[in-house]
């Protein structure tokens, strides 16, 4: 199998992001594993998709820090390689990471993965699933029993009005990640709202949302792959995130620390309800943002922190994750590459 890994940018790539992970467990079971930054594609004359890619040279790796040292430094092998000839393309780079300065990035990977499409190629998660996804508004499309009462604006009067009648809120850029930007409005405490949406709103709409009380002992991230939780070896794919100190955010980039997760019945019904929309969207691999019964986030760019998962579980998760890929470019031999994205993405 031929699998190229789309991030950001393959010099700002960490041995412990989930990426890097699932890159070298497809080295490792034989596969050629292809690195690709959003800034290394191209569209040819010839009406051909190509890239300047990286992969390592050893035939294994035992540590992703070895491998991907290897991959960026002289060993590694960096050739330019046709993304129309891949069997496997997966759109791992976060669009809120190249926010301002390299916005031209952001839907690079959704515009040259539609066109890999084309050739049969199969592109994970589905790139036309994903450009619906391209801000927090695609959250909204889920059924409502699953999310907390939301309010999308610019207006401050709107959401004054939304904090007094739902009580305290949680007010966010609807575009961005990792807790950027996040503020806790009390009903009791609006005189900082002016200042907070004055804040958020110079890079667009604020996401207002009702606080839910269970957030004060974090979240938890349940993977999803091919519509359904993640479960290998008998253990879900899944882990906690908590608060430090007093910030409201459990995210790990703003903090947060990680603890085992229980994977509950209220878990296992969202993920439920959210199925036929991940599957109907063509989402191969999502990460699930669960507090108490209610669903926080549904991350489809680069869901992180399989590795956090395998700590506290035990296991290895993305060997999991690359047998389901080898499976689907084993149903595209039979088909002769002739087979709808959506539906190869989360069969």
């Amino acid at each position: 199998m031929r699998i190229g890994f789309v991030v950001n940018d393959i010099y700002t790539e960490k041995m412990e992001f989930t990426t890097i992970r699932l890159a070298l467990a497809a080295h490792n079971r034989g596969h050629e594993s292809w690195l690709i930054g959003t800034g290394d594609l191209a569209f040819d004359p010839d009406d051909c998709v190509r890239a300047r890619a990286r992969k390592a040279s050893k035939a294994t790796y035992k540590a992703t820090a070895t491998y991907l040292e290897d991959l960026r430094g002289p060993k590694g092998i960096a050739e330019r390689i046709s993304v129309d000839d891949l069997d496997v393309l997966m759109l791992r780079n976060d669009p809120a990471e190249d926010q301002g300065r390299r916005a031209w990035a952001q839907t690079a990977g959704v515009v040259f993965g539609r066109v890999a499409l084309r050739h049969g190629v199969i592109v994970l998660n589905d790139p036309n699933g994903l450009a619906q996804a391209i801000n927090k508004m695609y959250f909204q499309l889920f059924p409502e029993e699953v999310r907390p009462r939301t309010l999308i604006t610019r207006e401050r009067q709107d959401i004054k009005a939304f904090a007094q009648e739902v009580g305290d809120i949680v007010v966010k850029p609807l575009q961005g990640s990792g807790g950027t930007g996040v503020f806790l409005v009390r009903q009791n405490d609006l005189g900082n709202l002016n200042q907070m949406v004055e804040s958020i709103s110079r890079d667009g709409y604020i996401v207002a949302q009702e606080y839910l009380p269970a957030a004060a002992e974090g979240d938890m991230r349940l993977f999803m792959m091919n519509g359904a939780p993640l479960r290998h070896r008998g253990k879900y794919a899944a882990f906690r995130r908590l608060r430090s100190g007093d910030d409201i955010r459990s995210n790990i980039h703003a903090g947060g620390k990680k603890a085992e997760a229980a994977v509950d019945e209220h878990a296992l019904r969202i993920a439920e309800i959210v199925r036929p929309k991940l599957v109907e969207d063509g989402m191969f691999l999502v990460g699930l943002d669960i507090v108490g019964d209610k669903l926080m986030e549904i991350n489809v760019f680069s869901p992180g922190g399989l590795g956090s998962a395998q700590k506290f579980e035990g296991v290895t998760f993305s060997p999991a994750v690359i047998a389901a890929m080898e499976r689907k470019v084993q149903y595209m031999s039979f088909y002769r590459r002739n087979f709808n994205n959506v539906d190869m993405a989360t069969l």
